[in-house]
C-alpha cells in the first residue's frame, strides 16, 4: 500500500480571484433582479400566482433568512399590477332581521362614498326634517286634524243633547263625565222634588234616560275609533312630511347609485325606515330617570351607518397583505361588544374586518408558524378557503362560552390566494398529519440553500452585493471585499463549490463589513474590513469554544496531541449553539477481552448515545467479523467509550475513530496522539463523507496551535470531504509551511495506517496478511483469543465428563 501524503494547500481553499472581475467597486455594476439560484422555485411561484383553480395556494418551503418572503413578494407585486382591483365590501343594517347584519358588494372606492353619503343624508335629515315639524303649514294642517275631531266630538254630543232637551231631559258634563237629569221649565229638577213625582212618571223620565244613555254610549263607544282615526290622520300627515323631505335627499343618492341595483334596494329600505321613524328625527334627545338620575340620551342613528370593511383607493391592482400576529380574529374578523347599563350590547356598526377581508380579490401572506401556534386559526383558514367565504363568528358564541347577544353577519364571498412561508418541516409534517392540506396548498415554491459556485456565479454574487449595498444605503465594496464575501458563502454552504443562498447571513455580513469600514474612516469597503467582520461576528459568540479550549490546554479535559496510546485516539465532535458551532476534541478509548463477540456502547447502555451513533458502533462489529472471522466466532468482547462526555452523543461521524481504537488494542499497535480523526466507516471498511468538516479541522488545529506546532500534528478525514474544504487561512498556512497535515483516507486501512505507522497490510489471495502489519496481529490476536476459548471449552467438557464418571 503506497504511503499516504497529506492534502496540498490548493486543496484546503479555493479562493475567489479578485482578478476575474472587470469593476473596481460594486457601483458599477447593475442591481440584481431576482435571487440567484433559485429558477425552480420562482417558476413555481409565477405558476402559483397565475393558476385560478380552487386549491391552488402555495406554500413557500426553506429555511428562515434567504429572502423567500421579499423574492415572492417582488413577484407578486409584478402580477398584481395589472389584475383588476377588487370589490369594496361593507355590512349594512337589515331593517327586517337586525341581527344578521347584509354584505354590500361595491365597485373599487365606492364604499366610503356610500358612508359619506349617508352620513351627510342623515346630517341634513336631522335639520330638514325638525324644520318640517316646525313650520307654520305643518301646525296648520295638524290644527286642522285635531279641529274635525273636536268638531266631529262636538257633533255628537250636540245630537244627543238635543235629543234629550225634546224630552225634558238635559245632558249634563261633570268631572266624571256625563249625566243626564230631569227638567221642568228648562231647569233641572231638585232630587227632593223628582222623589216627589209620581211613579209612573218616574218611570216614563228613566225609560227616557235610559234610551239617551244608551245612545251616549254608543257615541263614547267610537270615541276611540275617532282618536285612532285621527292619530292615522296625525301620522299619515307627519309621513307625508317626512317623506317630502327624505325622498328629494334621497333621491339625489338614487342618481349617484343608479347602475347599482343592491344600493337602490339599500336606499329604499333605508327612506321606509326614516319614514316610519321620522319621531327620532324630531326628538333627537329624550330623557329617563334609572336610579333616582336623569339620563339625557341622543339618537345616533346607527342603523342608517355604513360600515365599510374594507375599501380600495384609486392605486390599481391586487392587494397583497402580510399578517404578523394571525389569530383567529385577525384573520376572519371580529364583532365588538360595548358595555351598556352593565350589559354587552353590539350592532352591524362593531363588525371588524380580518385579514382575509382585506386580502380579498389578491393575496395574503403568512408565516405558518405563527398561524398553526395560535388557537383555532390554522382550522379557520382551511375553514374559508374550503367554503370559499369568510364568516365572522364569535369563539365565545360557537363553544358557549359567553352568554351575550351577538350578531351574525351574512357570510362574504372569498378569492384570494394564500401563501404560506415556513421551514421545510412544517410542509412534510402537514402533508403527512392533515388529509386536507394537499387540497389547500397544491403549488410547492422550494427555494435552494446553496448553488452551484462557477465565474457566471461570482458574478451574480457581485451583483446581488452591489444590489443589497444600494438598498441598505452601505459604502460600495472593492473587488477584493466581493472575493472575500464570496469565498465567506462558500464556508457558510459547506462546500468549496457551492454558495450559501441565506440572504439574511449575507447581508448581515455586508453591514457589518461596512460599519468597520467607515470606523476606519474609509469610503470604499475593503478585504480587511470584511475579513474584520467575519473575525468580529465569531469573537461575540465563540465564549464557550474558548471556555473549553482553555480546560483543554489546561489538562481538565484529557486531549494528549503527542506521544502514542494504544486504544486510544482523538476523535472529533460538533457543538452546535445557533448559528455558532465549533470543534470538541474527544478522547475515545476501546478496550478488548476475551468473550463473545458482545461489543458494548458504553454511551448507549447509559442511555447517552442516539440511533444513528448505535447503529455507526453495530456496524463496526459487523466488519470486524466479516474481515476477521468468516469461519469462526468473534472470541473478544470490546468496550467502546467517549472520554469525559457528559452530554448525548449522536451522529456516526466518529466510527472511523472507533474502529482505528479497536484496531489499535487488538493489535498492540499505539496510535499517534498527534493525530485526530473524523469519518464514518460502513460495513466494508469504506470512509464516508460526514459533516462540519472544516469545524472539525480547525478545532484540532486550534490546540495543536496553543501547544505549539511540530509538524507531526494533523487531522485524518475522509476522501470525498475534500471538495467542502474552506479552512482559515492560519490553518492553510501552517499547512503549506508543513507545521500541520491533513490527511484524505479510503478506507479504514489508510486510516490506521497512518495513525499507529504501521502498514495495515492487504490481504492475499489465501486471505493472510503480510507479517508485521495491523491486520496481521488483529487476526492472531483473535486467533489467540479463539484457541484460549476453545481450549477453555474442552476444560469444561472435560470437568464435566469427570464429574459424571464420579457419579
Amino acid at each position: 500500500m503506497p504511503t499516504l501524503l497529506p492534502l496540498q494547500p490548493i486543496q484546503l481553499y479555493q479562493p475567489c480571484d479578485p482578478e476575474q472581475f472587470g469593476f473596481q467597486t460594486t457601483a458599477e455594476l447593475e442591481d440584481l433582479a431576482e435571487i440567484i439560484g433559485q429558477m425552480r422555485a420562482m417558476d413555481a411561484v409565477r405558476f402559483g400566482a397565475g393558476i385560478r383553480r380552487e386549491g391552488y395556494n402555495l406554500f413557500v418551503l426553506g429555511p428562515a433568512g434567504m429572502g423567500k418572503r421579499s423574492m415572492v413578494r417582488q413577484v407578486l407585486e409584478q402580477r398584481a399590477r395589472d389584475e383588476r382591483q377588487p370589490s369594496d365590501w361593507c355590512y349594512i343594517n337589515n331593517f327586517a332581521k337586525p341581527h344578521q347584519p347584509q354584505a354590500l358588494r361595491l365597485p373599487p372606492g365606492k364604499g366610503a362614498e356610500l358612508r359619506r353619503h349617508m352620513a351627510q343624508l342623515v346630517e341634513d335629515l336631522r335639520t330638514a326634517i325638525p324644520a318640517l315639524f316646525e313650520s307654520d303649514e305643518y301646525r296648520a294642517k295638524t290644527e286642522a286634524i285635531q279641529e274635525a275631531f273636536n268638531k266631529r266630538r262636538e257633533q255628537a254630543f250636540k245630537e244627543v243633547g238635543d235629543e234629550a232637551e225634546k224630552q225634558e231631559i238635559v245632558l249634563l258634563r261633570t268631572p266624571d263625565g256625563f249625566a243626564f237629569a230631569p227638567t221642568r221649565n228648562h231647569e233641572v229638577i231638585p232630587p227632593d222634588e223628582y222623589d216627589k213625582l209620581p211613579e209612573e212618571e218616574k218611570r216614563r223620565v228613566e225609560a227616557m234616560i235610559a234610551g239617551l244613555q244608551e245612545r251616549l254610549e254608543k257615541i263614547l263607544r267610537q270615541m276611540p275609533q275617532w282618536r285612532k282615526e285621527r292619530h292615522e290622520q296625525v301620522k299619515q300627515l307627519n309621513r307625508e312630511t317626512t317623506l317630502s323631505a327624505v325622498v328629494h335627499l334621497v333621491n339625489e343618492l338614487r342618481e349617484a347609485y343608479a347602475d347599482l341595483p343592491e344600493v337602490l334596494k339599500y336606499l329604499d329600505l333605508v327612506q321606509q325606515d326614516m319614514v316610519e321613524n321620522a319621531d327620532d328625527f324630531r326628538k333627537q334627545e329624550e330623557s329617563a330617570t334609572f336610579a333616582g338620575m336623569t339620563m339625557v340620551t341622543h339618537q345616533t342613528f346607527h342603523r342608517y351607518q355604513v360600515n365599510v370593511l374594507v375599501t380600495h383607493d384609486a392605486t390599481p391592482g391586487a392587494p397583497i397583505v402580510s399578517e404578523d400576529n394571525p389569530t383567529y380574529s385577525n384573520l376572519v374578523g371580529r364583532v365588538e361588544h360595548t358595555a351598556q347599563f352593565g350589559a354587552l350590547v353590539t350592532d352591524f356598526t362593531m363588525i371588524k374586518p380580518g385579514v382575509l377581508h382585506r386580502a380579498n380579490g389578491g393575496y395574503l401572506l403568512l408565516d405558518v408558524r405563527k398561524v398553526l401556534v395560535q388557537p383555532f386559526a390554522w382550522e379557520a383558514l382551511k375553514r374559508a378557503l374550503q367554503s370559499r367565504e369568510i364568516r365572522i363568528e364569535s369563539l365565545g358564541q360557537m363553544y358557549s362560552l359567553v352568554s351575550t347577544v351577538s350578531l351574525e353577519p351574512e357570510p362574504i364571498p372569498l378569492d384570494t390566494k394564500v401563501v404560506l412561508f415556513g421551514d421545510r418541516l412544517f410542509y412534510y409534517l402537514l402533508q403527512e398529519y392533515d388529509p386536507e392540506f394537499d387540497e389547500l396548498f397544491k403549488v410547492a415554491a422550494d427555494f435552494e440553500d446553496r448553488i452551484e459556485r462557477s465565474a457566471d456565479t461570482h458574478l451574480l454574487y457581485a451583483r446581488l452585493i452591489s444590489t443589497l449595498t444600494r438598498k441598505e444605503g452601505l459604502q460600495p465594496f472593492d473587488r477584493g471585499a466581493v472575493a472575500r464575501v464570496i469565498e465567506h458563502s462558500a464556508r457558510l454552504a459547506g462546500d468549496a463549490q457551492r454558495l450559501s443562498t441565506h440572504m439574511r447571513s449575507v447581508a448581515d455580513l455586508l453591514l457589518e463589513a461596512d460599519y468597520w469600514a467607515r470606523e476606519a474612516g474609509r469610503e470604499v469597503v475593503d478585504t480587511a474590513a470584511v475579513q474584520q467582520a467575519i473575525d468580529t461576528h465569531i469573537h461575540r459568540q465563540d465564549r464557550l469554544r474558548a471556555r473549553l479550549y482553555e480546560e483543554i490546554l489546561r489538562d481538565t479535559l484529557m486531549i494528549s496531541t503527542e506521544g502514542a496510546v494504544a486504544g486510544q485516539v482523538n476523535g472529533l465532535s460538533v457543538i452546535e449553539l445557533g448559528e455558532f458551532a465549533f470543534a470538541q476534541p474527544t478522547r475515545i478509548t476501546a478496550t478488548t477481552r476475551l468473550g463473545d463477540g458482545e461489543l458494548v456502547n458504553i454511551e448507549r447502555e447509559v442511555k447517552l448515545s442516539g440511533a444513528i451513533h448505535s447503529k455507526g458502533v453495530l456496524i463496526l462489529s459487523s466488519f470486524l467479523a466479516a474481515r476477521y472471522a468468516r469461519n469462526q466466532p468473534l472470541a473478544f468482547s470490546a468496550s467502546l467509550v467517549f472520554e469525559q462526555s457528559y452530554g448525548f452523543v449522536e451522529g456516526d461521524s466518529a466510527s472511523l475513530a472507533e474502529l482505528c481504537a479497536l484496531l489499535s488494542n487488538l493489535a498492540d499497535a499505539p496510535i499517534r496522539q498527534s493525530l485526530a480523526v473524523t469519518g464514518s466507516v460502513n460495513q466494508f471498511g469504506q470512509v464516508q463523507a460526514i459533516g462540519a468538516v472544516n469545524e472539525k479541522i480547525e478545532g484540532f488545529f486550534d490546540i495543536c496551535a496553543a501547544r505549539g506546532l511540530t509538524g507531526e500534528q494533523g487531522v485524518l478525514i475522509p476522501a470525498a470531504n475534500v471538495k467542502h474544504l474552506m479552512l482559515r487561512r492560519n490553518v492553510v498556512e501552517a499547512a503549506e509551511a508543513g507545521r500541520f497535515r491533513i490527511y484524505a483516507v479510503e478506507n479504514a486501512d489508510q486510516a490506521v495506517a497512518l495513525l499507529t505507522g504501521v502498514p495495515a497490510g492487504e490481504a492475499d489471495a489465501s486471505g493472510n496478511y503480510p507479517e508485521g502489519s495491523v491486520n496481521r496481529r488483529v487476526a492472531a490476536r483473535l486467533a489467540e483469543l479463539s484457541e484460549i476459548r476453545k481450549s477453555f471449552a474442552r476444560q469444561i467438557k472435560e470437568t464435566v465428563g469427570k464429574e459424571k464418571e464420579r457419579d
